[in-house]
């Protein structure tokens, strides 16, 4: 069997364009309809997830603090009054506190599922912090500090310390069990094959404990006897084409395919459709024969899987991604808010009408988003859809607006999306507006794979425009050429890589090529 060559397909499915509408192809509805089935499950109410990598991770950070603040705060009330301020003590404090974190990691307290629990999760913890102070008293023992540490106030942070993370994790439960009824960390998977192999894949899932997959249904392309309607007691939803406007709908963390290996031909057929979506996809291993090392596989509980396609930008990524953006583009407007006065007083004397006008784009997932801009056109010519390129001497553009929209001060007002409502970042995919055209198709006509630029949010400027890739999309190149470097930029994004497009982006502001 030939390995599965995702990269080469999705190089080849982005760099390909659609028929036009001149060579008499078909068009498929663009609002694909659903099955009642599937209605049924987009109509419920989900809520945003949260990620279980970040949970632990600042459980960590929470713990560390903690006891740090316990065993400072009593060195400050008990031993600090009769004394000078000694550094061995704070070395202590924040050794203890390292140690004990890296002795809870050890006895894998750390995770999710063990947060639910409560006796496991206790007895775990109170050894470790035991065993955390038995090696402190020995390592004190040999080098003859004994004499130099309090031994009240060792004992007082050996027992209020562990109340406090008793305490901690009293709270703590309570919240992911909290988030866990709200649905915020269960992983919404559907399956894809709704066969003998499905029906067993359902079964491996939901015999595990403490499984944090939630499978939603099943989708299958065939009509004849081998597809289910039911699969496991998992309702069929509808076909392969259905699942990425069904994602669109809802909430979807996982899709899963219960196909053997060995059908490959018709798993990437699949897959072309599917890796537009911002959406983990994995090829369940659980019943195929042929083996590969155990590290090819990643689980889901004892089931083993291949990862296939990852989403982009997730967990700590996107913590960090997020707040660099909340920081730097507050920055930024700060810096920016004489010259954005300055814009909006030259259009207020320009032309009658508003400063600002909302336009509607894509953003993350193919959603709707209202993003800002300064008004460029004359009022009663306001384009919000953009359904009309705007092309060079185009009547409609303001002498003002002329020159904002070469130097892209225009864009501006979107740092007010970065900063407050959070549905754009500095730098990714620019945002196309909804009714975007090449001539007379939309975008997403013009090139296949389109969508998968909006795996991540959109951004001010990005990889594309600092490359001369903006401005008026006239010819398939240059749509072609923005989804390639787009794409590019999702695959190798890095907070370096978001710096280093925003130095550069002045700079090509400078050319002005394109933008009209």
């Amino acid at each position: 069997m030939e390995p599965i060559d995702v990269r080469t397909m999705m190089n080849a499915a982005t760099g390909a364009a659609t028929m036009s509408a001149a060579d008499g192809a078909p068009r498929l509805e663009r609002r694909k309809r659903l099955s009642p089935a599937a209605l049924a499950v987009t109509n419920e109410k989900v809520s945003k997830a949260y990620s279980t990598v970040v949970i632990s991770g600042v459980v960590r950070i929470v713990d560390f603090l903690l006891l740090s603040a316990v065993g400072l705060g009593l060195y400050f009330w008990y031993v600090m009054p009769g004394a000078s301020f000694s550094w061995q003590y704070a070395a202590a404090v924040f050794g203890v506190a390292a140690c004990a974190v890296i002795s809870f990691q050890a006895a894998e307290i750390y995770d999710v599922q063990v947060f639910r629990g409560q006796l496991r999760q206790m007895t775990r913890m109170a050894s470790s912090w035991a065993l955390v102070f038995l090696l402190f008293i020995g390592a004190s023992f040999f080098a003859k500090l004994g004499d130099t540490i309090s031994r009240v106030w060792l004992s007082a942070f050996f027992v209020v310390g562990l109340s406090a993370l008793f305490a901690d994790r009293l709270v703590l439960r309570a919240l992911v069990r909290r988030w866990a009824r709200e649905g915020r960390l269960d992983r919404r998977t559907i399956i894809v094959g709704s066969d003998e192999n499905g029906e067993n894949l359902i079964r491996a899932l939901n015999a595990q404990d403490d499984s944090d997959i939630q499978i939603l249904g099943v989708f299958d392309d065939r009509n004849d006897s081998r597809a289910l309607e039911t699969c496991a007691g998992q309702p069929k939803l509808g076909k392969i084409d259905d699942i990425v406007e069904f994602a669109r709908r809802t909430r979807i963390d996982l899709v899963l395919f219960a196909l053997p290996i060995s059908a490959e031909t018709r798993i990437l057929e699949m897959l072309k459709k599917l890796w537009v979506l911002p959406v983990d996809i994995r090829l369940s291993a659980h019943t195929n024969k042929l083996r590969f090392r155990p590290r090819s596989y990643s689980y889901l509980g004892k089931v083993p899987t291949l990862d296939v396609f990852e989403q982009p930008i997730t967990d700590w990524d996107m913590v960090l991604k997020s707040a660099f953006d909340r920081v730097v583009g507050a920055i930024i407007l700060v810096l920016l808010a004489p010259v954005m006065a300055l814009v909006a007083l030259a259009i207020k004397l320009d032309s009658a009408g508003p400063v600002l006008f909302l336009q509607k784009r894509y953003g993350f997932n193919n959603e709707r988003i209202d993003v800002y801009k300064f008004r460029s056109l004359f009022h009663d010519q306001a384009d919000p859809l953009a359904s009309k390129v705007v092309t060079k001497g185009d009547t409609r553009v303001t002498r003002v607006g002329r020159f904002i929209r070469k130097t892209s001060l225009d864009e501006l007002p979107q740092l007010f999306n970065v900063v407050f409502k959070g549905n754009l970042s500095l730098v990714g995919p620019r945002p196309h507006a909804v009714q975007g055209k090449l001539q007379s198709r939309l975008f997403d006509e013009a090139v296949d794979g389109y969508f998968a630029r909006h795996r991540v949010k959109p951004g001010i400027t990005g990889w594309a425009q600092i490359n001369g890739w903006r401005g008026e999309v006239d010819t398939d190149e240059k749509i072609q050429k923005r989804v390639e470097f787009d794409l590019y930029y999702i695959e190798n994004w890095s907070v370096l890589f978001d710096l280093y497009i925003l130095f550069k982006t002045p700079f090509a502001l400078i050319k002005g090529e394109n933008a009209y």
